[in-house]
């Protein structure tokens, strides 16, 4: 009966972070698939640093940048290519 009372606390702590993770499992695959669309975003961000020039864009590669592209995908490009057309002095 000792074991059981030593084991208790590891046996409750498991069934809470199975709850908590099953709670959060939506929240975790949004933020997750998030996190992957603003990679790539930095990526595109990068590809077009390079390429940029002969195309006349000069969008930075940031964070702000990726986060808006991962967020709103091709929209979010062609308000990052408006916004750079507007802001040029």
């Amino acid at each position: 009966m000792d074991w059981f009372l030593n084991a208790l606390p590891w046996i409750v702590g498991g069934l809470i972070l199975a709850l908590a993770l099953a709670a959060l499992r939506r929240p975790l695959n949004a933020l997750l698939r998030l996190v992957l669309r603003t990679g790539a975003g930095l990526g595109v961000l990068y590809a077009l640093s390079l390429t940029g020039g002969v195309l006349g864009l000069r969008l930075g590669v940031n964070l702000a940048n990726a986060l808006v592209l991962g967020l709103l995908g091709a929209p979010g490009f062609g308000l990052l290519v408006m916004m750079d057309w507007a802001l040029a002095i």
